[in-house]
């Protein structure tokens, strides 16, 4: 049987996977100054609407060992309404123990991350239901989807932060994070964020962390291998399951990344500086209380602020109101010195233009504001409720293209490429001078997934789209995947410890 266009392409894009461009596993650097877009005087308004947010209005924390920790600090608290008003001069103490920069440490050395400090890392998309590739369409995620993205973040280089992509909702709910810790540390060797619903999840990460890395309790406190996001459930409320999570993570010395959920003209005031404020009022209550937990503990200050389509009530993404937003958070986090989290999403349903357009708003947006943490950095689709595996590889071109773009610009003598201009003389050209033929392998960037020919090429070699072949280079990218090693005493440890806890927690579920 004659083979399709649509297969002869495939094998076509297929054999050139092995000679795809990756550039080398590096934390990009911040090479350019931060765009700010609030005045100083505007910068100083919106922190101190937060404080009076805090203590006029106040936050609602249904956890009752968060409430005493806040009483203990000296903050009013209504114990029947578990409502706490938080004098600015609280905050300002526990603001001051927050560490500027930190390092989370990957049972491979050489994919530790450091947070702050001019340093970027770029994280996978985290946790939607639902997945989707060409072949199977949008659908629920399994253990299977689950373990094909974590392959595929390995197999990436600008992806520092595995998982987990997608959840796998065939197993079950209350012992899932178990089995994706598992996967992540035995596919992977880079960081990850554990599940902050609740301290169990959280606790039980740690604890597998320690046995990836052969350490205790109290080593793993003092060099962190764990994070954690705590979202905020805005406007002003924080529910008891995330403060357990919180506070778990910083008694053990993880990191906290706290983020309210801000959209503005739903969960926040229509106006940008209104979000803005309520934002920041979430994110310092929240952060004080890492604070107020343990001293010193690691904590990002996450921004999510976007807008909502006030037609249909629907989340919009890399909006020039998020871009704004993304970089107005900038400012704040540089006010509070702390790393800043923001995230590359987007709105759309489809890996089309949109989804594209709408990503390189948000990921340049979040760079210009020297964002520390690019969470979703790669797979995010239909506003976080689908992880897409072709948007991955999409996004990994973005991502490389923006780490590729922060490269300074090299200038000596040789790169100024006198002799080059004489070779080639007038009219010439440089294709076949030494310059170029020296320097042509490492000068340019090379793209993943883009495709340069030129139309007769392009359509000889199967017309394939950017999604088509973004289809074709994950797959391939999948089947040359190689698992990191580790010791089979570790593994085998390590699964010891998941079935010994699924049979715990079932226990205390059926008591």
């Amino acid at each position: 049987m004659s083979a399709t266009r649509g297969e002869r392409a495939g094998r076509r894009v297929r054999r050139t996977v092995d000679s795809l461009h990756q550039l080398p596993f590096k934390q990009p650097r911040h090479r350019f100054p931060p765009i700010e877009v609030l005045s100083a005087d505007e910068l100083e308004s919106i922190h101190l609407a937060s404080l009076r947010v805090l203590e006029e209005i106040g936050i609602r924390v249904q956890n009752q060992r968060a409430l005493d920790l806040y009483r203990a600090a000296g903050a009013t608290v209504d114990m029947a309404t578990q409502h706490v008003r938080l004098d600015r001069g609280i905050v300002a103490a526990a603001m001051a123990t927050a560490p500027s920069q930190f390092t989370l440490h990957s049972r491979n050395p050489e994919r530790s991350l450091v947070y702050g400090g001019g340093h970027m890392a770029f994280g996978t998309v985290g946790g939607p239901p639902n997945c989707s590739d060409l072949d199977g369409g949008r659908r629920p995620g399994t253990h299977h989807d689950s373990q094909m993205f974590i392959r595929l973040v390995q197999s990436l280089n600008c992806v520092h932060i595995a998982g987990p992509a997608v959840a796998a909702i065939d197993l079950d709910p209350e012992t899932r994070h178990l089995d994706t810790a598992f996967d992540i540390l035995t596919m992977t060797d880079k960081i990850f964020q554990a599940s902050g619903i609740g301290a169990t999840r959280i606790n039980d990460t740690i604890d597998m962390f320690c046995i990836a890395r052969g350490i205790t309790r109290e080593q793993i406190a003092q060099s962190p291998s764990v994070s954690t996001v705590i979202n905020t459930n805005s406007p002003l409320l924080v529910d008891g399951p995330m403060a357990d999570g919180l506070m778990a993570c910083a008694e053990a010395g993880q990191a906290v990344i706290v983020t309210p959920f801000t959209l503005a003209g739903a969960m926040a005031p229509i106006s940008l500086a209104g979000a803005l404020a309520q934002q920041n009022a979430e994110a310092l209550a929240g952060m004080t209380l890492v604070q107020l937990t343990r001293p010193g503990a690691p904590v990002v200050y996450g921004g999510f602020t976007s807008n909502v389509d006030m037609r249909s009530g629907s989340p919009a993404f890399g909006t020039p109101e998020f871009a704004k937003g993304a970089m107005a958070t900038g400012q704040l986090t540089r006010r509070y010195k702390v790393p800043y989290r923001s995230s590359n999403v987007n709105a759309s349903n489809a890996v089309d233009a949109q989804a594209a357009y709408e990503s390189q708003m948000s990921i340049w947006s979040s760079v210009l504001g020297h964002v520390n943490l690019l969470m979703h950095g790669a797979g995010w689709l239909e506003g976080g409720l689908v992880a897409s595996f072709e948007k991955m590889i999409v996004d990994a071109e973005m991502l490389q293209m923006m780490a590729k773009t922060l490269e300074p610009i090299e200038v000596n003598e040789d790169a100024l490429g006198l002799d080059a201009m004489r070779e080639a003389g007038s009219g010439g050209h440089f294709f076949g001078t030494a310059h170029t033929q020296r320097r042509y392998e490492h000068e340019f960037y090379t793209p993943l997934l883009s495709d340069w020919r030129n139309f007769e090429t392009w359509q000889n070699a199967g017309a394939l789209d950017a999604n088509q072949r973004a289809n074709v280079i994950g797959k391939s990218l999948l089947a040359s995947y190689e698992k990191p090693p580790m010791d089979p005493d570790v593994e085998a440890e390590l699964r010891a410890f998941v079935e010994r806890r699924k049979k715990e927690i079932a226990s205390e579920a059926r008591s």
